[in-house]
């Protein structure tokens, strides 16, 4: 008698992502995963698979942007984020006022495709996004990291100090 292991819903999850990834050259489960937490759609079953992948994917997203908002315009923001955004730079404004619009740009975008469904323009939205976080995160790591840690690694002397 053939001992047969049931597949676990991870598993499951990866061989339907597989199945998309092929026909629409999506970006590898894994990579997807670490970015977007994708498998936490391994619990709900549905018709429209590439619009549950995006709808994580798009949580993250709107979540970025209401964190660059914060920076950019704290007048709503909680107190201790004003010591911190005082390290900030102009070019480092002139960053996230980039990412900001683009992000923003990504979440009409979401609207639309909740109120026309597509699977191609789904699958096109992902890579899309996948593409722009890529390219992006680095630029909000160091800004954070400066945010944190009051530098980015160069450091600014001070011209004048009290020797008396």
């Amino acid at each position: 008698m053939e001992d047969k292991k049931e597949k676990t819903n991870l598993e499951e999850l990866k061989e339907i992502y597989s199945e998309f990834k092929e026909k629409y050259n999506l970006p590898e489960f894994y990579e997807m995963n670490k970015a977007f937490d994708i498998e936490e759609i391994q619990e709900i079953e549905t018709d429209f698979f590439l619009r549950r992948v995006r709808k994580i994917i798009s949580e993250k997203i709107v979540g970025y942007l209401r964190f660059i908002e914060i920076i950019l315009n704290p007048n709503n923001a909680p107190i201790f984020f004003f010591k911190l955004i005082k390290k900030l730079d102009v070019s480092d404004r002139e960053n996230l006022s980039k990412i900001y619009e683009q992000l923003g740009n990504m979440e009409i975008e979401i609207v639309r495709l909740d109120l026309d469904y597509s699977e191609e323009k789904e699958a096109e939205f992902i890579k899309i996004i996948f593409d722009f976080f890529d390219s992006f995160k680095g630029d909000v790591l160091k800004i954070i990291g400066k945010m944190v840690n009051g530098s980015d690694g160069s450091e600014k002397k001070e011209g004048r100090g009290y020797f008396g």
